[in-house]
């Protein structure tokens, strides 16, 4: 915590903007952790993680798997089409990064596979460590290239926390308003199909009430 202003300062203390700035960083970090994840894969087994991301979105993987003799594993990673955006045989350890071109479900398969005539074998454990978006932004390489201070950089990594958030906040309004039109559009049609339905009945009604009154004349009951 930084130490208080003293009070017959003139100027205005430094230290509180980068506190409050750190504390934001800090905060919005926390509203978008790094997705990290440590799993056993059995022998002659398969495994996918699927995560949804939003369009023009960075998305870095790190990995990293325990040695097993005689086997080896493969990782590959796909959006919902099925095209292939990274792939590796023999997978040890390693990374991988893209770009999202739309908004998509994306898929990271790890497939463990021994030779033939083997079905048994220790489980090997896996290791992904995934980010995306701001956490997945090297902003080091951004700094050397623009020769910023640490301060704008964290203030860079501000505002692109804060554009991040912004960014999520107008698709939750966007899907909200096509939910919202998806609720009109059903309930226009329920209630167009119910007044059909009581139209039908009522013709019905009407129907089967002269029917029976020519019926019961024709029989002589009423007159």
């Amino acid at each position: 915590m930084s130490p208080p202003c003293p009070s017959p300062s003139p100027s205005p203390c430094p230290l509180l903007p980068v506190a409050l700035a750190l504390a934001a960083i800090t905060l919005l970090r926390l509203a978008h952790p790094a997705a990290a994840v440590s799993f056993h894969l059995p022998a002659n087994a398969r495994k996918c993680l699927r995560e949804e991301i939003h369009k023009d979105v960075l998305v870095t993987g790190e990995y990293e798997l325990s040695e097993q003799p005689g086997g080896r594993t493969d990782l590959k990673v796909t959006d919902s089409s099925g095209h292939i955006l990274y792939s590796k045989e023999q997978a040890s350890k390693g990374k991988f990064a893209f770009t999202t071109d739309d908004y998509d479900m994306f898929e990271i398969c790890f497939e463990n596979r021994l030779p033939a005539g083997h079905f048994r074998g220790p489980d090997q454990q896996i290791v992904l460590n995934t980010k995306h978006g701001v956490e997945a932004k090297n902003y080091e390489d951004v700094a050397k290239a623009e020769k910023l201070k640490p301060l704008e950089v964290e203030l860079r990594r501000l505002e692109d926390l804060s554009e991040a958030i912004v960014n999520d906040f107008a698709y939750m309004k966007q899907r909200e308003e096509e939910m919202r039109d998806t609720n009109e559009s059903t309930s226009a049609r329920v209630l167009y199909f119910s007044i059909f339905s009581m139209c039908c009945l009522v013709g019905l009604a009407t129907w089967q009430v002269f029917y029976l009154r020519r019926f019961f004349k024709a029989k002589k009951l009423i007159e």
